[in-house]
Formats: C-alpha cells, sequence, structure tokens
C-alpha cells in the first residue's frame, strides 16, 4: 500500500494538481453532460469532453507558474460574485439566530439577538434609543 502511495505522491510531484479553476471546470463539464443526456445533442457531449480534457491538462501540468496565474485571473474575474454568493449564504445562516432592524432616525442596520421578546436597542450611530421586538423570549 505504502509503495503504492509513494508512486502516486512521485507521479504528481511538481504538477498542478487541482485548484480552483480545474474544479469549476470539472463541475461544468458535468453539468453538460447532465444536459446532453436530457436533450440529447451531440454537441453538448463534444463541449464536455473538451472542458474535462482541459480540467485535466491543468491537473497534470508542470508549469505551475502558467496555471497560477490562470487560476489567480479566474479568482479576480469572479471574486464579486463569489462574494456575494458567500455573503447570501452567511446572512441565511444568522437569519436563524439574529434580526436585523433598521434605525427610525438614520436607517442603520443594526442586528441583535432573536428571542429575547421586547428590548431597547441604542442605535452606534446617531445614538437614538428605540425599543422593538425579537421575538417571544426563550424560558
Amino acid at each position: 500500500m505504502a509503495k503504492r502511495d509513494n508512486g502516486i505522491h512521485g507521479f504528481m510531484g511538481g504538477r498542478n494538481g487541482f485548484d480552483n479553476l480545474s474544479r469549476i471546470l470539472l463541475f461544468v463539464a458535468l453539468g453538460v453532460f447532465i444536459l446532453t443526456a436530457l436533450f440529447r445533442i451531440w454537441a453538448l457531449a463534444v463541449l464536455g469532453g473538451i472542458l474535462i480534457a482541459i480540467a485535466l491538462f491543468r491537473v497534470f501540468s508542470k508549469n505551475l507558474s502558467r496555471r497560477y496565474a490562470e487560476n489567480q485571473t479566474y479568482m479576480q474575474l469572479t471574486g464579486n460574485a463569489r462574494g456575494y454568493v458567500h455573503r447570501f449564504y452567511l446572512r441565511r445562516k444568522d437569519k436563524k439566530t439574529h434580526k436585523i432592524f433598521r434605525c427610525p432616525n438614520c436607517s442603520q442596520k443594526i442586528r441583535v439577538p432573536r428571542g429575547k421578546g421586547d428590548i431597547k436597542i441604542k442605535c452606534p450611530s446617531c445614538r437614538i434609543e428605540f425599543v422593538q421586538n425579537t421575538g417571544t423570549e426563550k424560558k
């Protein structure tokens, strides 16, 4: 077992391996193959095969500086979209434990824990205090 592992590690040594661009190429290829199965369009199968070939070329490439530059370009081009998706995920997760209110004076968003009943909230911006209900109080 150890001998086989050394062989795999030896083979992959100095190669690019899976990076973000290679992963997304494989996921897109999988989606294209699913569409091919649904709609029976041979051109989609060719496109899926090309995407897999590009992804595997990137994984096994020894030109690390070139693959790194390609991955960095991909990361920069998709940075805003990835950030938006990440913030959306965090907001959805946070919605279970916290509630967002707007200050009636300056419209500043204020995040408070859920389930505390009526609480007095002090706006960090304009220092006005107001009372809001965060849900039923847990006992």
